[in-house]
């Protein structure tokens, strides 16, 4: 894998008709932002080949709204990416990225923003883009990494919606 993108999923209703948090679906503004930052992703040239996206709603419809900027993006909804914390994500992204140079990753708080602010820390990031990103990692947030050969991390973006 030579780069890793973390999307948070986009905005979710507060409720589900059927009561069960994973059942609850993007709020409109959650499918419009979700949708802008895969195209603003897409337009700075970043193309993923392999999708892992939680199985909940709100995910699969972050990456429904996102995947037609990424066209050729092969997508794989993984159980344990559900509330994964950032061990299960980042295990699961290493694995993806064996065959695959490009790898996004659409999950849940708080697994994303604590494996994004510990990307940034293992790559020597600046301590105000720590800051940043442990004081707020939004819904619709993505953050991007490239990889080095020897598996270190180096920060490439950090990219919130427009409100």
């Amino acid at each position: 894998m030579d780069r890793l993108i973390l999307l948070r999923h986009g905005k979710a209703e507060p409720d589900s008709d059927s009561g069960d948090d994973f059942d609850r679906r993007l709020a409109p503004r959650g499918v419009r932002e979700s949708a802008d930052m895969g195209v603003r992703l897409a337009d700075m040239g970043f193309q993923p080949q392999v999708a892992l996206v939680s199985p909940a709603a709100r995910a699969k419809g972050t990456w429904e709204a996102a995947q037609p900027a990424f066209p050729n993006a092969e997508t794989r909804f993984l159980d344990h990416l559900y509330h994964a914390d950032s061990e299960t994500i980042r295990r699961a992204a290493e694995e993806a990225g064996e065959t695959a140079a490009t790898v996004i990753m659409v999950g849940h708080n708080p697994g994303m923003q604590e494996l994004t602010i510990r990307l940034l820390q293992e790559g020597g990031a600046p301590s105000g883009l720590i800051g940043k990103a442990q004081r707020n990692f939004p819904t619709a947030a993505a953050a991007v990494f490239l990889i080095d050969a020897n598996g270190r991390p180096h920060f490439d973006g950090l990219f919130f919606p427009d409100r």
